[in-house]
């Protein structure tokens, strides 16, 4: 299983390689970045979680720490399929690989619809730990929203984490955020009307394409 890992970590950065080389031979590239900081709020603890994507057409990479668990790093390397006009959609499966607290790797996929104002996103993904296959775990963290403005949008969250440990299997939430030209601000409180709720704030800074 290790040699596996090392394998998908070569791939990792031979991709990275390849696509900043490929960004030179261009006048003008179509790269997406976006800067992502969770902070998670508990009556007795706190976490941060950043993320970093990058997106050029089909390509997507991404990285994360403290994110399938405290005091772990994980690369991505995903491929977008999108399309659409008033029914717009991403569809990007992905293969992780993760060190830190976790060592292993983890397919991965995640979902984005939107229609009219109403978006759903969804992300997934099933880790394998080399170290353990007791400690094999399936994330999942799935927003539905609604936008009435465009720098305005609140709706329903469900997500299942070992970040924070509760009674319940599935944490449900509600969300509201707004943003203005880079910046998003979502605000999520998970558990309501449980013993253990709790806050999460998302800090998202978007760079427009070159």
């Amino acid at each position: 299983m290790k040699k596996i890992f090392y394998l998908w970590i070569c791939i990792l950065l031979w991709g990275s390689s390849t696509s900043a080389q490929e960004i030179d031979t261009l006048q003008k590239s179509s790269w997406r970045h976006n800067l992502g900081a969770w902070f998670y709020i508990w009556k007795d603890d706190f976490l941060f979680s950043p993320t970093y994507t990058v997106d050029k057409n089909w390509l997507h990479l991404e990285a994360r720490y403290n994110y399938e668990d405290r005091n772990t790093f994980s690369g991505w390397f995903g491929y977008n399929f999108s399309g659409g006009k008033k029914f717009q959609y991403t569809i990007t499966p992905m293969l992780g690989g993760i060190v830190g607290h976790v060592y292993g790797m983890a397919p991965g996929l995640e979902l984005d619809f939107q229609f009219y104002g109403f978006e759903f996103s969804s992300q997934s993904e099933y880790v394998l730990d080399f170290n353990d296959k007791a400690n094999y775990y399936f994330y999942n963290w799935t927003d539905f929203t609604y936008s009435p403005l465009d720098w305005l949008w609140f709706g329903l969250s469900i997500q299942r984490t070992r970040l924070y440990q509760t009674n319940l299997e599935l944490q449900p939430g509600i969300l509201v955020g707004g943003g203005y030209r880079w910046f998003g601000l979502t605000g999520y409180l998970f558990n309501l009307g449980f013993d253990d709720p709790y806050l999460a704030l998302s800090l998202s800074i978007t760079v427009p394409e070159d």
